[in-house]
């Protein structure tokens, strides 16, 4: 009688902890971005568009209003990161919301916080 392989529906230990050490090395470029940002935002206020204009730039309200936008795109990216530690620490890390299934190793080096399969996001 031949044995059925079973389908994987978690990650191993050892998995996880390689998975959080993705995480926590995009953490730390997502927060130097994000400071990246605030250091361009916090300089065109503070000296107006001096640095723009050594570029050959005029500062224009679009300008820090894309700033703006960079920096809140990092924010949630890193509350994407930050969400996906904690299904790590509940065990639960790398499974399809949609469909429950296992989301591909090669999906989540890509994307370390996706919480969808490619299946389900092309769904979507």
């Amino acid at each position: 009688m031949a044995t059925r392989r079973r389908k994987k529906t978690k990650y191993t230990v050892k998995e996880l902890a390689s998975f959080e050490k993705l995480i926590n090395e995009r953490l730390v470029q997502a927060n130097q971005q994000l400071e990246y940002y605030r250091s361009q935002i916090s300089e065109v206020g503070e000296n107006g568009d001096s640095k723009f204009k050594s570029l050959g730039e005029s500062t224009t309200s679009i300008d820090v209003e894309r700033l703006y936008d960079l920096a809140s795109r990092q924010n949630k990216l890193i509350q994407h990161l930050e969400n996906a530690k904690l299904r790590i620490h509940n065990k639960v890390y790398g499974i399809c919301r949609a469909t429950g299934k296992l989301i591909s190793k090669e999906r989540l080096m890509a994307v370390p916080h996706a919480t969808l399969s490619i299946e389900a996001k092309q769904r979507k």
